[in-house]
């Protein structure tokens, strides 16, 4: 049984993000695995600040008074995988989400007495990405998706995939007929069983991609 962390991004509890949320984890519920949903504005309040003027001097632990750092020990770090649902602002990351990413590095650098805890800790996730998004010009998710890509490929994580679902007025995402609710669900459902490759030039593979006959299994 896998632990699966939803991050909604969003403060809008009926918000278009928060329907993608929801069905990811009725998705992954699906499966048998185990599911936690929280919203950011629970956790993330404060920016990054200087960790040179930040940290505890009796410690070295980070002093920004959230709950960031429970967030992070005690969500991230034990999910086995990590879906992360948001709408689209300016073209990119909500700056709550962004600040999720930001304040890594308090726990990262080398003077972080956590540092080996969280570095070991947050690699090796899988992980899903579920957009809302008024429009429909490709893009304009194209920069937070790279990003997405970039960031996950630096945490050495697995990046399964990503549902775009277009929508402005609350709840309205469910009438999207490329049906990103759906989709929502079906990536959680598979987020460990996906295939996931990004193949060098002196990568050892085989000559088939589905190796044993696999299937793509059908959730109803």
């Amino acid at each position: 049984m896998m632990q699966t962390l939803v991050i909604s991004a969003s403060p809008r509890e009926d918000g278009n993000s928060h329907v993608l949320a929801r069905a990811a984890v009725e998705g992954t519920r699906s499966t048998g695995h185990d599911v936690e949903h929280v919203f950011l504005q629970d956790y993330v309040e404060r920016l990054l600040g200087n960790c040179r003027q930040c940290r505890r001097p009796e410690d070295r632990t980070c002093s920004l008074d959230d709950r960031y750092e429970e967030l992070l020990l005690e969500k991230m770090l034990p999910a086995d995988g990590i879906i992360f649902a948001m709408p689209l602002y300016f073209y990119g990351m909500p700056g709550r989400l962004k600040t999720v990413f930001d304040r890594l590095f308090c726990y990262t650098a080398n003077s972080a007495p956590q540092q080996e805890q969280v570095v070991d800790g947050i690699m090796g996730k899988r992980v899903g990405v579920l957009i809302s998004c008024e429009e429909s010009y490709l893009g304009a998710t194209q920069g937070v998706i790279a990003q997405f890509q970039e960031l996950t490929r630096y945490l050495n994580q697995d990046l399964v995939g990503v549902v775009v679902g277009n929508a402005n007025s609350r709840g309205e995402i469910v009438h999207d007929p490329s049906d990103p609710v759906r989709q929502a669900h079906d990536l959680a459902a598979r987020l460990y069983d996906s295939r996931v490759t990004d193949y060098r030039l002196d990568t050892v593979r085989s000559n088939k991609v589905w190796d044993g006959g696999q299937r793509l299994v059908e959730f109803g």
